[in-house]
């Protein structure tokens, strides 16, 4: 035998009452009633197209300008909402211009493929498909 069972009690229809009421209770202490609702700016917007023959969706609306700004402000990159990075990993790659000004005239920092006979030579059949680079 999987040892004793205890016998179930029956509540009357008070006790019932009463945990149902304290479990009503419970529930509205963490409900909260949002009466007024605004845009997410950290989500992006997914346009939904308009209906061609619906009379209501051709109707000519003013614009919220408000409503617009939070758009375009939540559709920019951070590098043009914020002067500074926000958190570490921004940093990487937040200042992309080169430090030095590349030219192409200066020898130090540009080291360009220079063939001499033998190379090219080499190149050149390489590319032909002799296949002995390992020999």
């Amino acid at each position: 035998m999987a040892g004793h069972q205890k016998e179930k009690v029956m509540l009357d229809e008070v006790h019932q009452n009463q945990i149902l009421r304290e479990l009503y209770l419970k529930e509205l202490r963490t409900q909260k009633l949002y009466t007024q609702y605004q845009v997410n700016p950290l989500r992006k917007v997914h346009t939904i197209t308009r209906k061609p023959m619906s009379w209501h969706d051709n109707l000519e609306e003013p614009a919220d300008d408000k409503f617009l700004n939070l758009i375009h402000h939540a559709a920019q990159g951070p590098r043009k909402k914020y002067s500074e990075t926000q958190t570490e990993s921004q940093e990487i790659g937040w200042f992309s211009e080169p430090l030095v000004n590349p030219e192409h005239d200066d020898r130090r920092l540009n080291h360009f493929r220079v063939y001499s006979d033998i190379t090219l030579y080499k190149a050149k059949m390489w590319s032909l498909g002799e296949d002995d680079r390992r020999k």
